[in-house]
C-alpha cells in the first residue's frame, strides 16, 4: 500500500475514533472519487464501511458502475431511490416559488443553464440528508468524496455533497486521485470514465466547468501565468464566488 493511502487511512481511523464513530458511510456515485474514498475507508476500518447508491432520475450506467465498484471491493451497499421524493419536493418548492411577488422574480436566473441549477442542486441535498440518516442510525461518519481541484473552485453543492463529516481526498488533485485509484485496484472502467456530478443526463464536470481538470491543475500547481489569461480569470472568478462554501457562515463582529 502506498504511503499516501496509508497516511489517509490512518487519518480517517483517528477521525472516527475521535468522534466515537464506528465506521464510514460513502455515497457511491459510480465515479473514481467515491471508489477511492470507499477503499480508503476499508483500509482504515475493515468491515465498517457501507456504500450507499442514491439514484435520482440518474443515468442508469452510474448505478451499474456503483454496483460494480461495490462488488469489486466486496463492499456492503444499499440503495435508496430518491426519484419520488425529489419529484414531490420539486412540486412543492415550485408551488411556493410561484407565490413570490412578481418584483422578486426579476432577480431570478437569466438563462436555461442557470435556471436548472436550483433544481439540480436539490439532488445532492437529498442525498446528503439520506446519507446522514443512515450514518446517524449506525453511529458512522459521512465520508465525503470532494478533491482539491473541485474544492478550490467550489465545484460542489453547498449542504449537498459538500455536507460531510470528513474529506479524505480533499488535499489531492484529480490526477493524484486517479493515480491513487490505480494503486488501490479501482476498476479500469471507473478510471476511464468521464467525471460527472450526475446532476442531469449527459452532464460532465469539465463541460460544466468550461475547462479541463488538467487546465485547473496547471493553474493550482504552477500559477496563473501558465494558463491563458481568460482561463485564469475564469478560475479566479469561480474561486472568489465560491469562497462562502469553504468557510463557516459569516457572523457580525460583536457590538
Amino acid at each position: 500500500m502506498s504511503t499516501i493511502a496509508d497516511h489517509i487511512a490512518s487519518w480517517m481511523r483517528r477521525q472516527a475514533h475521535a468522534a466515537g464513530a464506528e465506521g464510514f458511510v460513502v455515497g457511491l456515485s459510480g465515479g473514481v472519487d467515491s471508489a477511492v474514498v470507499a477503499r480508503l475507508g476499508q483500509i482504515a476500518m475493515p468491515g465498517c464501511v457501507l456504500g450507499v447508491i442514491l439514484p435520482c432520475h440518474s443515468d442508469p450506467q452510474d448505478e451499474a458502475d456503483a454496483r460494480m465498484v461495490a462488488e469489486h471491493l466486496a463492499l456492503p451497499a444499499m440503495r435508496a431511490d430518491l426519484g419520488a421524493p425529489y419529484a414531490a419536493l420539486v412540486a412543492q418548492a415550485k408551488s411556493a416559488l410561484a407565490q413570490a411577488p412578481p418584483a422578486l422574480a426579476r432577480g431570478g436566473p437569466v438563462d436555461d443553464a442557470r435556471g436548472r441549477l436550483p433544481l439540480a442542486n436539490i439532488k445532492p441535498r437529498l442525498r446528503m440528508a439520506t446519507l446522514y440518516f443512515i450514518a446517524n442510525s449506525l453511529n458512522y461518519l459521512v465520508a465525503g468524496t470532494g478533491n482539491r481541484s473541485e474544492i478550490a473552485i467550489g465545484y460542489y453543492t453547498k449542504y449537498g455533497d459538500g455536507g460531510v463529516d470528513l474529506l479524505p481526498i480533499g488535499r489531492l488533485l484529480k490526477s493524484e486521485v486517479r493515480a491513487l485509484a490505480g494503486e488501490l485496484d479501482v476498476p479500469a472502467a471507473i478510471l476511464e470514465k468521464a467525471p460527472s456530478a450526475g446532476l442531469w443526463l449527459g452532464q460532465t464536470d469539465e463541460g460544466e466547468m468550461g475547462f479541463t481538470y488538467d487546465d485547473l491543475e496547471r493553474y493550482l500547481t504552477k500559477g496563473p501565468d501558465t494558463t491563458a489569461p481568460a482561463l485564469a480569470m475564469r478560475i479566479e472568478r469561480l474561486m472568489r464566488a465560491s469562497e462562502h462554501k469553504r468557510a463557516l457562515p459569516p457572523m457580525p463582529d460583536p457590538p
